[in-house]
């Protein structure tokens, strides 16, 4: 028996690191799944692949998140083969690199539109299901730049802590639904850039970080896994900062 047989999670942006580790990790405890990836169909299904090898049903789903139709088509077929979704795992973000004085109007709203917008669109495509069903479990992230200030990421900063405070609100309104709402912030994390442009001069390392190494996908997927089961019964409404002890000022 897993601790999530039945269950049917979302996670978005899950292709690949922190999200293709959440997906294996709720499947592992009998999830069935919804990998969605923005445009890559062949990396989305190997992941879906690796889920179905661990037991459980899952689906590939090309949506990008930014997209209010495109998320809503998503969920009407997550919810048309499984008939529910339980957990909404808001993973897909990109994180650009610019001087706050050459940051155009474009670039302010291609951030929002992915990283705060999307997570809108994905709640709302869900939550009222899952109030409907007394049952929710959703999931935002931030990261350190936004409690830390990261320079040359305002718009991203800006778009991820806006997510703290909609999860909350959408804490404190659906707690009599049964539905939780908690963020995780990310430290520096091990992971493949898709962008490595965005990083120069400045690579994610271990720099600085008291436990003297950078974190691992499988810890963040651990995290999530946390929050969304009963282990985490009663968090709702909190962000984790799972970063190796590292302060903010």
């Amino acid at each position: 028996m897993g601790k999530l047989d039945g269950k049917v999670a979302l996670v978005t942006g899950s292709g690949r690191n922190i999200g293709r580790a959440t997906v294996l990790k709720l499947a592992a405890e009998g999830a069935n799944v919804v990998v969605n990836s923005r445009a890559n169909q062949a990396e989305a299904e190997a992941v879906a692949q690796e889920a179905r090898a661990l037991g459980v049903q899952a689906l590939a789903i090309l949506a990008d998140v930014a997209q209010q139709d495109q998320v809503e088509r998503m969920v009407a077929h997550a919810m048309s083969t499984f008939g529910h979704i339980d957990i909404l795992i808001n993973n897909a973000a990109i994180r650009p690199h610019k001087p706050f004085l050459e940051i155009t109007r474009q670039d302010w709203e291609t951030v929002r539109g992915v990283v705060l917008d999307g997570a809108f669109y994905c709640t709302r495509a869900v939550i009222q299901n899952m109030a409907a069903q007394n049952y929710g479990r959703i999931v935002f992230f931030t990261g350190e730049g936004a409690f830390a200030g990261s320079a040359q990421r305002a718009h991203v900063s800006a778009a991820k802590m806006g997510l703290v405070g909609l999860a909350r609100s959408l804490a404190s309104e659906f707690a009599p639904q049964n539905i939780r709402v908690n963020v995780i912030s990310p430290g520096s994390i091990d992971t493949s850039r898709a962008n490595p442009e965005w990083y120069q001069g400045r690579t994610p390392s271990a720099t600085g970080i008291p436990l003297g190494r950078q974190g691992m996908v499988d810890e963040i997927a651990a995290t999530c896994l946390f929050l969304v089961t009963e282990d985490g019964g009663f968090i709702t409404g909190q962000t984790l900062h799972v970063n190796g002890g590292t302060a903010y000022h």
